[in-house]
């Protein structure tokens, strides 16, 4: 089934204050969206709305043409993963049977995972490069370590969308492009059925890895659509309260802060 999410008219609020007014959009199969923002603007707001976390103020949200209220809970956890901002590990477990966790929307008869279930989980931790944590207790990982688990783990759930916050937090650079190059290789296997929605605080990686994204100011605002063009130094600057310069070099471009020298226009080349 080709997938589709719908945002209708969608309102979030938070604090008395304003995040979302009235966003309206169709989300289309194949794409990688970057959520950015300043801190406090409603990213993860947003994406705990779109999951079905927590109601809008006002507005619907929509998969395959019906609302997140008309979805069973295992039907809707069948269809859509969310890796949240951070991960809390009550007790000790390993990082299979961390990952496992995942497999919970298909168990049948008594709820004991199959070798099969073990398999989807052991290739989630092969595609992060961490197949060797497997039997290591997740709660002797590092913060960039237990973060690629809790990515194996949207990965393993088998859903065609992926809503990932602050999916790059605590990783170095080599493994925020490694994850990233994870994700554009799982929508390029079936582009036609998968979609993920990402936060992400560098804009340059979005630019990078990212079809398309939502750039929400938190005054109400939200610009939305092919990453370029919604990630420009002027509607970057607006956003979030600062000025940035586009510098190019070649094919290769990149987004800096502005200092008082530079040129008063939205690309440099270098």
């Amino acid at each position: 089934m080709k997938l589709a999410l719908t945002l209708s008219d969608l309102r979030l609020t938070a604090a008395g204050r304003v995040l979302v007014d009235g966003f309206s959009y169709r989300f289309g199969a194949g794409q990688l969206w970057c959520i950015a923002g300043p801190n406090g603007a409603g990213k993860s707001t947003l994406i705990d709305v779109i999951a079905g976390l927590r109601s809008p103020e006002s507005g619907q949200v929509a998969i395959d043409g019906r609302a997140l209220a008309d979805w069973p809970a295992d039907a809707l956890a069948r269809r859509r993963a969310l890796m949240p901002q951070a991960s809390h590990d009550a007790f000790g477990a390993t990082v299979l049977e961390t990952v496992l966790i995942a497999r919970y929307p298909y168990l049948k008869g008594w709820g004991w995972e199959s070798e099969a279930d073990t398999a989807v989980a052991r290739t989630a931790l092969e595609q992060l490069d961490i197949a060797a944590f497997a039997a290591r207790d997740v709660t002797s990982l590092s913060g960039g370590e237990r973060q690629r688990v809790a990515l194996a783990t949207a990965l393993c759930q088998q859903t065609p969308m992926l809503l990932l916050d602050e999916p790059l937090a605590h990783l170095d650079l080599r493994h925020q492009v490694e994850c990233l190059e994870v994700l554009c290789a799982w929508l390029a296997e079936r582009p036609e059925e998968r979609l993920v929605l990402l936060s992400c605080h560098d804009l340059n990686l979005a630019r990078r890895f990212a079809t398309h994204a939502l750039l929400l100011d938190g005054k109400g605002t939200v610009i939305a659509g092919e990453v370029t063009e919604v990630l420009s130094a002027d509607h970057a600057s607006r956003a979030f309260g600062f000025p940035l310069t586009l510098l190019r070099d070649g094919a290769h471009e990149v987004l800096v802060p502005r200092l008082s020298s530079d040129q008063p226009s939205d690309s440099l080349q270098l």
